[in-house]
């Protein structure tokens, strides 16, 4: 509600480590979740997508001149098969939105050393394949192992923690 948005604009998704994406023009509300879904993709005023972290990374992807949003949970296996790149194409594809429009955003996220893989890096190089300016790509470079009182890490509390929760609307 400090937002502007009412509990029935919220849509989040299941989140099965997997590149499964929805593009979301009616959003369900409250914490139902669209199954088999990692990634959410709306061009639709009042819809406020939501992604659960708490060591992966949750990407925002914007185009501000379509006003086309993704939000997206990404962690190893998201990463590795390129759930970023499938948005990209899906944002093309559906909003008419260009990879040199968008802006990528990442969230805090495990990196080593408190993690063997670099997945941030993964993400950031996937952006820029697909197009993204290298301007328009912005990570903090924030771990969420690193900072107890700021983040949750599943890996640090090995699976007993909360999630942080990622908003994009517009």
């Amino acid at each position: 509600e400090h937002l502007g948005f009412a509990w029935e604009q919220l849509q989040t998704a299941e989140q099965t480590h997997g590149t499964g994406l929805a593009i979301v023009t009616q959003p369900l509300g409250g914490l139902e979740a669209l199954p088999v879904v990692d990634g959410l993709l709306t061009n639709t005023p009042g819809v406020l997508l939501a992604i659960m972290v708490a060591d992966c990374c949750a990407i925002s992807v914007v185009d501000p001149a379509k006003k086309a949003l993704a939000l997206l949970h990404s962690g190893k296996c998201g990463s590795e098969a390129n759930i970023l790149g499938k948005a990209i194409t899906e944002m093309a594809n559906h909003f008419d939105s260009p990879p040199q429009d968008l802006i990528v955003q990442l969230s805090p996220c495990i990196r080593p050393p408190h993690y063997e893989i670099d997945f941030a890096a993964t993400i950031r190089a996937q952006a820029a394949d697909a197009g993204v300016p290298s301007e328009q790509i912005h990570d903090e470079q924030i771990c969420t192992a690193s900072d107890p009182d700021r983040f949750y890490s599943y890996r640090r509390e090995k699976g007993l923690t909360g999630r942080m929760l990622a908003l994009l609307g517009y």
